[in-house]
Order: structure tokens, then C-alpha cells, then sequence
């Protein structure tokens, strides 16, 4: 008896640990990131200049540059846009490895989400700079104004850039031009094409724009005034025939069953309304 009683002493010493099940309240349902209509509305391949093909949907951009050697992606929008991406290329009578090269402009989710599924289906090479590749690589997370409220599928960085810098890809020549503010990775790309037969620099800039921030005394960007001022300074003074940007209505594009212009502006303009928009003094 005295042997039963030990034992049964030690088994409830064991247990008294564990805490008796409750009737816990079902936790809160997780809530999306909400896009308006434009973002998620897919168009069909469409023509800007002989070797530039917007692929993307209505209000977001997603550039294809098809050369000699194979392809590149600027920009795959938001991750569900990845499916309709590689669609787009097969329309254009590319196989998936024929995309070489995935650039980009910024490292949100509306602008990136798609690119990890897009790699793994092509193979293509990620280009990014320093300051993009640990956003990218941590899928969004931490960042300086969005905390973890945007995220998308992670992705590594092959090769980092420097500001200046140049991408080549058989008879593709793009350069690189550091524009941090709407986040400090932020870039533009410039290269040249021919648009009806007429030689024309094409410029695709970045979102100059501060949805929310706080720009003075923010603690994780002390200096967010002073590159957004420099980065307008930069854009100015761009190579830029034909403008292209991110959000397609921030630059007059219409994408729908064929490309028509609003407003059409040139990158000095560009930097123009941004800089009203954000109360900056020009930096000249």
C-alpha cells in the first residue's frame, strides 16, 4: 500500500504542470492586405517600345525587356500576380528559362511579392542593391514604416548593385540609379530603345512618394528629408525620353486592351509634383 501511494504521489507531481484545458476564444482572423481593382486586374502583353513589353496588370507595372540573350523582368507586383507573369511571357513566345535577369524598383509587396515564385520557375538571377537585398530577404518584414504588416514570400539576392552601376544582357544595356526615400533602397533604371523607329531614352523611376511616413525626427530614418531631396536632384537629371513608373497612373500610363496616355509626364515634372506633394524646398 505504502508503495501504491508513493507512486501515485509522484505521477501527480508530474502533472502538476499541465494546466487543464479551457474554452479558449477563437483568435482574430488574419486580415489581407487590400489592393484596389487596378492592382490586381491583368492586361495582357502590351508594347511600349521594340524591346520593352509592359506584362503586368492595370495600375501596377511589370516591365519585360526581351534581348538578344534572353530576358528581364523589372517589377513582378504583388505576389498572386506571379501565375499571370509567366503566362504573359509564354504569350510572348518565351519559355520560362528564357528569363534571365529580375530587377526591381522598391522592396514592397505590391512590387515584389511575386518575384521568389517567378525565380523558381525561371531560374533567373535576382539584381538588387544592399539596402533592398535584407528587405527582400526577410520577405518584407521590419520594415521602417510598415512594421510587419506587408509581407510577401522571401527571396535572396544574387548579385548586389552600387549606385552607377551597369546591367548588361546580350544587346540590353540597363544602368542603375540609387533614388532612396520611399525607402532607402529605392531605384530607377534607365536604358535606350527605339519607340517607332526613333531612338528614345526610357527612364522607369521609382516612387517618390511618403504614404503615411513620419518624416521628421523618424528614429529608424533620421535622414529620409535629405534623400528624398537628393533623389529628386537625381531624377531631374535622368535620361529621359519616355517615363515610366511603379504605380502606372503616377507617370499618365493606362493600361488596359491597349496602352493610351493621361497626362504625360517627363522625369523633371515627375520630381516637380513629388517634391509639392512632400513640401520640400528644391535642392539645386
Amino acid at each position: 500500500m505504502a508503495l501504491r501511494a508513493e507512486l501515485g504521489a509522484l505521477i501527480m507531481a508530474m502533472f502538476s504542470g499541465f494546466v487543464v484545458a479551457e474554452d479558449f476564444a477563437l483568435l482574430p482572423q488574419l486580415e489581407n492586405y487590400k489592393a484596389p481593382k487596378s492592382w490586381r486586374q491583368p492586361v495582357a502583353p502590351l508594347k511600349i517600345s521594340d524591346h520593352t513589353w509592359q506584362i503586368g496588370t492595370q495600375g501596377i507595372t511589370s516591365l519585360l525587356l526581351i534581348g538578344s540573350e534572353g530576358a528581364i523582368l523589372i517589377d513582378g507586383g504583388m505576389a498572386q500576380t506571379a501565375d499571370h507573369l509567366l503566362s504573359n511571357i509564354g504569350r510572348l513566345g518565351l519559355k520560362p528559362s528564357d528569363l534571365k535577369l529580375i530587377l526591381h524598383s522598391h522592396a514592397h509587396a505590391d512590387h515584389v511579392g511575386s518575384l521568389a515564385a517567378v525565380q523558381r520557375a525561371t531560374g533567373a538571377k535576382i539584381v538588387t542593391n544592399a539596402e533592398s537585398a535584407v528587405l527582400l530577404a526577410r520577405g518584407g518584414a521590419n520594415d521602417i514604416h510598415f512594421a510587419d504588416k506587408i509581407l510577401y514570400p522571401p527571396v535572396k539576392a544574387d548579385r548586389i548593385l552600387h549606385h552607377g552601376e551597369e546591367v548588361i544582357l546580350g544587346n540590353l544595356h540597363l544602368r542603375v540609379h540609387f533614388v532612396p526615400g520611399h525607402t532607402p533602397g529605392s531605384m530607377a533604371w534607365t536604358w535606350q530603345d527605339k519607340v517607332e523607329g526613333e531612338d528614345t531614352k526610357i527612364a522607369y523611376v521609382d516612387s517618390l512618394t511618403a504614404p503615411g511616413y513620419q518624416l521628421i525626427d523618424n528614429p529608424r530614418y533620421p535622414d529620409i528629408l535629405q534623400d528624398f531631396g537628393t533623389s529628386l536632384k537625381r531624377v531631374r537629371t535622368l535620361p529621359c525620353d519616355l517615363l515610366i513608373t511603379p504605380h502606372t497612373d503616377a507617370s499618365g500610363w493606362v493600361f488596359q486592351e491597349s496602352i493610351e496616355r493621361g497626362s504625360v509626364l517627363d522625369c523633371k515634372e515627375y520630381a516637380d509634383i513629388a517634391e509639392q506633394k512632400l513640401g520640400l524646398k528644391r535642392l539645386e
